[in-house]
């Protein structure tokens, strides 16, 4: 579909950010001449009001970058194949490389000074706004190298991300797949993204040459992928014992002061949990008819009943299903709706999928491309969940701290498709429909909760394993994934040799140890929405402050203003109770059928 047959209250209003590309472009020009001044503050960052001002226009000069910035995505994100958009984004990406190289100076600058004299600039009355950010500052000193030693490592950043780099260019434009056959003997063409498709077919053999193929092409660049997990994983141990931390695991939980035990206590407290997966996977069995379970059984919804919304349907049911957060919260949400935040509908040369973006001056703003499903409504909520954790932030927070850590994104969002589900399952009481909506429950729990813990744990062990001076050879890699997956799956699902090779099309393994925080967070979320279904008025205030503090406080102490501490079990198992739950019921209603 041409974006201009989409109708204008489809489409999101951008000019909350700009009222046109003209506006954009003086914007741009401003911002960069603005930021030229930054520079002028080299070796007088240990004065306080030197500082103070440094910091001021840096502030000022971020947030309306932040607004060039995020007018030229989001336009670009329209119509990937515009060139004036494309060039706009170009542009603005520019800047921002621009801003990064003229403050290039600060950091070292500052963490040259001592500890002492670091805490003495951090109580000035006058930097009383900025104490939060110098306080994460000396933090890092501890860990930070040499003025000469950190210019080295940046210079070797490129060299030191290729295996990234060389993973994506195999898997993305060298690897090919044989074409495969549906149950009707019609050939399809097997790529990376129709894989996902066909692993949710109703079609058995189709799923099955899928899989089979797709895997086929991974045996054949195995010990090349190996080379290059093997070559990513080095390098973050390395960094890591250069800036004196005892693992790359602990380097990495750092700037977010995370203790180890977060992560620990959420791999002991799965494990606990195992048997209600093999519960889930047993019933997976029953509910397909199969005589044995495969690994390609496992994402084919176990309801084939479809549920078809309309936008203003869609649109309803988030209205509705957030009004355990209270009537005020309720009503942003609507005009939300009416304001255009949402830019709801695919068209040609669309950016796929969904996010939310915004800055601290500009209201929210979400791209989904809406296609009617139950799946397609819960996109909805959950970028709305986004939308509103940024709204209320910006709200209360001034720029500095007009943010929050990736170890809570996840949370308001996920808060949003459960109250979303809850309160489906609340007004339904036909079987079918009610089984259609917990598997879009139990979803959530096997492939955001274990799934991901299994990477989590499956990261920690190849990480220990090379700061124990171990190779990571392709039968260790391709051994210990398959060994987590028998633990984690169970006795019921047949291990198909194939499934070896599935660790080697993660892409977050490149970036060492960030997919914890998508099990954590669904947990966290799971405790919060239950409270917020449940709870007191007392639960609703906090979790209006979670959304609320950015980033004015570490991630953890963040949500234990929620109502949440992941220091604790509580969250994980309450969780994990929830899912066992859920399972029950469908367990119930499957042998009623």
């Amino acid at each position: 579909m041409d974006r201009k047959e989409i109708a204008l209250e489809d489409k999101w209003d951008l000019k909350t950010l700009f009222k046109s590309d003209q506006d954009f472009e003086i914007a741009l020009k401003d911002v960069q001449e603005e930021m030229k001044h930054l520079g002028k503050y080299v070796g007088q960052l240990k004065d306080a009001i030197c500082l103070k001002e440094y910091l001021d226009l840096y502030y000022e000069v971020e947030g309306k970058l932040d607004n060039v910035f995020t007018y030229a995505a989001l336009r670009e994100s329209e119509d990937t194949r515009q060139s004036i958009a494309s060039d706009m984004y170009a542009r603005a990406y520019g800047a921002y490389v621009e801003l990064m190289s003229l403050i290039s100076y600060v950091q070292p600058e500052l963490l040259s000074l001592s500890i002492q004299e670091l805490e003495l600039l951090m109580n000035r009355e006058i930097l009383k706004k900025y104490r939060f950010v110098l306080e994460k500052m000396v933090r890092e000193k501890a860990h930070t190298l040499s003025e000469k030693e950190e210019n080295i490592l940046a210079s070797l950043q490129e060299v030191l991300g290729a295996s990234s780099q060389i993973s994506s260019k195999l898997m993305d434009a060298d690897m090919s797949f044989d074409s495969i056959l549906d149950q009707e003997g019609n050939r399809h063409e097997l790529n990376a993204t129709n894989y996902i498709l066909y692993q949710t077919s109703q079609d058995r053999v189709l799923r099955e040459n899928a899989f089979r193929s797709f895997y086929k092409s991974y045996k054949q660049f195995n010990h090349t992928l190996a080379q290059t997990y093997s070559t990513c994983v080095s390098a973050a141990t390395k960094e890591a014992k250069l800036r004196h931390f005892d693992s790359s695991l602990k380097a990495s939980l750092y700037s977010d002061a995370i203790p180890q035990t977060v992560y620990d206590q959420l791999i002991e407290t799965i494990h606990e949990y195992m048997p209600v997966m093999y519960r889930y996977v047993a019933l997976r069995k029953k509910i397909l008819g199969v005589d044995e379970l495969h690994y390609y059984d496992l994402y084919t919804p176990l309801s084939d009943l479809e549920m078809k919304y309309d936008l203003q349907q869609a649109k309803e049911m988030v209205i509705e299903a957030v009004k355990p957060m209270g009537n005020d919260y309720q009503d942003i949400v609507r005009q939300a709706f009416k304001d255009r935040w949402m830019d709801a509908y695919p068209n040609d040369g669309k950016h796929s999928g969904a996010f939310s973006s915004g800055t601290r001056t500009s209201n929210p703003f979400i791209l989904t491309n809406f296609t009617g499903t139950l799946d397609a409504v819960s996109t909805i909520a959950h970028e709305m969940g986004h939308s509103m954790h940024t709204y209320f932030t910006s709200h209360h927070q001034e720029q500095p701290y007009a943010n929050y850590s990736l170890f809570i994104a996840e949370v308001a969002s996920t808060v949003n498709e459960n109250l979303l589900i809850e309160q489906l399952l609340e007004k339904e009481t036909d079987p079918k429909k009610r089984l259609h909506l917990l598997n879009q429950y139990l979803e959530g729990f096997k492939g955001t909760i274990y799934r991901q813990t299994m990477f989590a744990e499956f990261e920690k062990e190849v990480h220990a394993h090379r700061e124990q001076g171990q190779s990571l050879t392709t039968e260790y890699l391709n051994g210990l994934y398959e060994k987590l997956v028998k633990e984690y799956f169970g006795d019921g699902l047949v291990m198909d040799p194939e499934v070896q090779y599935e660790w080697s099309r993660i892409p977050h393994f490149y970036r060492p140890f960030y997919v914890y925080v998508y099990a954590t967070g669904y947990s966290s979320a799971v405790a919060i929405s239950e409270k917020l279904r449940l709870g007191s008025q007392q639960d609703k205030d906090n979790y209006r402050r979670f959304l609320s503090v950015g980033s004015s406080v570490y991630p953890l102490e963040a949500l234990k203003i929620g109502g949440v501490d992941l220091t604790s079990r509580e969250p994980i198992r309450l969780a994990l109770e929830k899912f066992k739950q859920i399972v029950e019921e469908a367990e119930k209603i499957v042998d009623k059928l």
